[in-house]
């Protein structure tokens, strides 16, 4: 497993601060520009493929716009790891590729942290830190993994319309 670097942001970040709405007439490209401006101005040029987001409870409250999810794939975001979450944010996100890992501990992790995420043959998943004791999340569900894997719902329908059962 690779090792993501970490940013961490506060609680209740909400779809606006994501995908800010005046920027909603543009492409996704463009809105990923402007991703979490509001609270983290160097986040969209400085994030690199593969990092994570750690953030209080409540990640992607607000609006249900799938923009949100998006601009995070769009920027390479690796997972987002917190409390909880939306329950639309949550489902967009997976209907787009994007991992979320619920861990009651996630603020435990702090920003430029390396983390690697490791999926139990059990099912569960831990997030290993240098030094520090690893840090348990909710297991995942193989359906939401398989889109996960798959790059998203649409991916992995087209994937199974082809016949291939099993993404990853």
């Amino acid at each position: 497993m690779s090792a993501y670097r970490v940013w961490r942001l506060g609680h209740n970040i909400d779809t606006d601060a994501l995908a800010p709405g005046i920027y909603m007439k543009l492409g996704l490209d463009e809105i990923a520009k402007h991703c979490l401006e509001s609270v983290r101005p160097e986040f969209a040029s400085g994030v690199k493929k593969g990092d994570v987001l750690v953030a209080g409870p409540n990640f992607g409250i607000g609006s249900s716009r799938e923009q949100a999810a998006g601009v995070l794939v769009q920027l390479g975001v690796a997972a987002v790891i917190a409390p909880s979450y939306s329950g639309l944010f949550f489902r967009n996100a997976f209907n787009l590729g994007l991992l979320l890992l619920t861990c009651k501990d996630a603020e435990q992790m702090q920003e430029g942290d390396e983390v690697e995420v490791i999926h139990k043959p059990d099912g569960s998943i831990a997030i290993n830190r240098k030094n520090l004791a690893p840090l348990s999340c909710q297991s995942i569900p193989h359906f939401l993994m398989d889109m996960v894997n798959a790059g998203g719902l649409l991916p992995l329908l087209k994937m199974k319309q082809q016949g291939k059962q099993h993404v990853g």
